[in-house]
């Protein structure tokens, strides 16, 4: 009976939202999507005379962790073929980027009964994989039905998403039930799966794959076009911004040449951010402006105009003397652009969003700096113990900021140790991996 009234109820929601969701997307997607989340996948993807497991990364981040995964059930099991589905186009495209060689890229099909018969049909997975914690009961249900094994891997529950699941364990104890093992990122979110009524037997910590991760591609060109300390945004949210560039306009007085890189977490807000810049009147380029030819001259020609609007520019010119914005309004770089920083300001935990990964910085040796809301992440509690990085708010992050540009060592040691214990956590996905082979 709950099994009829959850499909019901999601068939009315999707009703009404089905619509929506078909004209926001792009036109050239908006076919592939509709066929694909009704579970009409295209022949190609379905063609495989091996073994096949089936991952699902519901956005950016699951697919990014899920990248170190592919890469070594590919090095191991070279005739593996894998499937990868995504609800979000950001999450498509960053699949596409980094596994489109080794995968077939898909959207997740409607938690609907003859959607997901229509997307087994097709591709007869060995084991179904579940990145992170997204659970669609009829999902769970079908594949446990038909022997799929279902895994859940680098699992973590929110407390924002454990207090809601909490009003439904009727209901989701009963689906935790079909899942054949929970690995959890860490014992918090094991204690709170088992209470939501997971079999103590099938949960297991095994660490985050976060530790696993590893930057796209080297450190872009054209960061090198940067002369003075650079501070980065990583995936900020709204009103974050203007936290950031509160303290970068006080910084600028004590270091003239101090640059700042932004990175907003969503596509849909660069507009936005760049209105933010332009009405403070800083000087900013938006790195999709930056052509391959102005970073081949010198450092300034990235900055000339053919990449910035000479009507944003005051009347005389501090380019080639004074620091300036970088809007990053383009997808897939921010990994790679930590490279360039000296300090990371970690997006996310200035609000109550729970903050962003502050691993991809300590990959690069950085000195990191968190806002009061990282509870996405709660090993930066050791980060902070250790001296990996630094707890700020919106109050004194001017001043943090300033008493760490003032001392390049401090830096450099908190890169340090944060760059420790990214590498001392490693080894999750080799974990992951060993128990994935298990049910092939």
């Amino acid at each position: 009976m709950l099994n009829f009234l959850y499909s019901a109820l999601y068939s009315i929601v999707l009703t009404f939202l089905l619509p929506f969701e078909y004209l926001k997307r792009p036109r050239e997607l908006r076919g592939r999507w509709i066929r694909e989340r009704f579970g009409l996948l295209d022949p190609s993807i379905a063609t495989h005379n091996a073994p096949l497991i089936w991952v699902h990364a519901v956005s950016v981040g699951e697919a990014i962790a899920s990248a170190s995964l592919i890469k070594k059930l590919k090095e191991r099991h070279p005739s593996l073929d894998i499937v990868i589905s995504t609800v979000t186009d950001t999450g498509r495209k960053v699949a596409m980027e980094r596994m489109g060689d080794s995968a077939g890229i898909i959207y997740v099909p409607f938690d609907l009964p003859f959607a997901i018969h229509n997307t087994v049909k097709r591709i007869r997975p060995s084991a179904f994989i579940i990145m992170e914690t997204e659970l669609w009961p009829n999902t769970i249900r079908i594949l446990s039905e038909l022997n799929i094994p279902v895994l859940l891997l680098n699992g973590r529950i929110s407390e924002r998403s454990f207090n809601g699941y909490k009003k439904l364990k009727f209901f989701i104890k009963d689906v935790l039930k079909k899942v054949s093992l929970l690995c959890m990122q860490e014992r918090i979110y094991a204690d709170r799966i088992r209470s939501l009524g997971a079999e103590p037997e099938r949960v297991r910590v095994i660490g985050s794959f976060k530790f696993d991760t590893r930057p796209s591609a080297p450190v872009p060109e054209w960061t090198k076009a940067l002369k003075g300390p650079v501070i980065i945004a990583g995936s900020t949210h709204r009103t974050e911004e203007d936290v950031v560039l509160d303290a970068y306009i006080k910084l600028k007085n004590d270091f003239p040449r101090l640059n700042l890189i932004i990175a907003p977490r969503h596509p849909g807000r660069f507009k936005e951010v760049e209105e933010l810049v332009e009405r403070r009147g800083l000087e900013y380029v938006k790195r999709s402006e930056i052509s391959r030819q102005s970073i081949a001259g010198s450092p300034k020609a990235v900055f000339d105009e053919n990449a910035i609007d000479d009507r944003r520019s005051p009347a005389d010119d501090r380019r080639a003397s004074g620091g300036l914005v970088v809007i990053l309004d383009v997808m897939g770089e921010l990994s790679s652009v930590y490279g360039a920083s000296d300090i990371a300001v970690m997006g996310g935990s200035f609000i109550g969003h729970g903050g962003q990964n502050p691993l991809e910085p300590a990959y690069w040796e950085r000195a990191i700096v968190c806002g009061p809301h990282m509870e996405n992440f709660p090993f930066i509690d050791n980060f902070y113990k250790s001296k990996g990085a630094l707890e700020a708010d919106s109050s004194n992050l001017y001043k943090i900021l300033k008493d760490l540009l003032d001392s390049p060592d401090r830096m450099s040691d908190m890169g340090k140790v944060a760059k420790g214990l990214y590498e001392k956590n490693a080894g999750a996905t080799e974990r992951a991996v060993e128990i994935i082979e298990k049910y092939l």
